[in-house]
């Protein structure tokens, strides 16, 4: 079975959680670009939903697609986000921004009342960062922004290469914000939390993908089957279903 096939089996399961009525928040990347389509397909059947794109390639999807689109200015509280992740581990800290849309994922995802990931089973990992650690920056200042960032994850016991993203042209990826992506290489995160305060002391440091305690549901299609990962957040083991 592919990856897209196993994409599609998480998006499915996502998409049965979806009520009549809910007001949604629209992940961005290939994942959530699946269930994207099939919410897609249950609109034109008549399901009723009012939805938050992460990304603006996001949202084009969905409006070729006919989902009613709103924003977070006209509706700041949503009942459900639906997203994808790079990493996912057994508390379901995540790493996401593999598709440069983190800071605008994190705000949608903390706007709802719960946010479900779906994923393939090669996300799941037992130790954050294999995956590199994207942060947004805003381009002011960057060379300081680096070196404090250097610095303050060094004292975590974290470091790596900062790689500032880049097109296929050479030029620096810009996120819909018109901030710059920097990938962390950092291989192993230890402690997630420590790093995610770290980084939030920097002044150019817009967000960074570290998303923790914000996941309520993952939902991981493997060649076993679906797995579906409740988080607890009350020191309880995850359920797993």
């Amino acid at each position: 079975m592919s990856a897209n096939d196993l994409k599609r089996q998480a998006a499915e399961v996502a998409l049965s959680m979806v009520e009549p009525g809910m007001k949604l928040g629209l992940g961005t990347g290939s994942t959530a670009a699946a269930f994207v389509d099939l919410l897609g397909a249950k609109v034109k059947q008549g399901l009723d939903v009012l939805c938050v794109p992460t990304s603006e390639a996001t949202r084009a999807q969905a409006a070729a697609l006919g989902i009613p689109l709103t924003t977070l200015d006209e509706e700041p509280f949503l009942d459900l986000t639906v997203d994808g992740a790079d990493e996912i581990d057994q508390e379901l800290r995540l790493i996401k921004g593999g598709g440069g849309a983190l800071l605008r994922e994190k705000i949608v995802a903390t706007a709802s009342d719960r946010m479900i990931v779906i994923a393939d089973a090669t996300k799941l990992v037992d130790t954050l960062g294999r995956f590199p650690l994207p942060i947004e920056v805003v381009p002011f200042g960057l060379g300081a922004t680096l070196s404090m960032i250097e610095m303050l994850t060094r004292d975590c016991g974290v470091e790596g290469e900062l790689v500032v993203r880049k097109l296929a042209s050479g030029e620096p990826f810009k996120t819909d914000s018109g901030n710059l992506i920097v990938d962390a290489h950092y291989s192993v995160i230890d402690d997630p939390e420590m790093l995610d305060e770290a980084l939030k002391m920097v002044p150019g440091v817009v967000e960074n993908g570290l998303f923790i305690g914000i996941a309520d549901v993952a939902i991981v299609a493997g060649a076993e089957g679906v797995k579906v990962i409740e988080a607890t957040y009350e020191g309880d083991d995850e359920e797993y279903a």
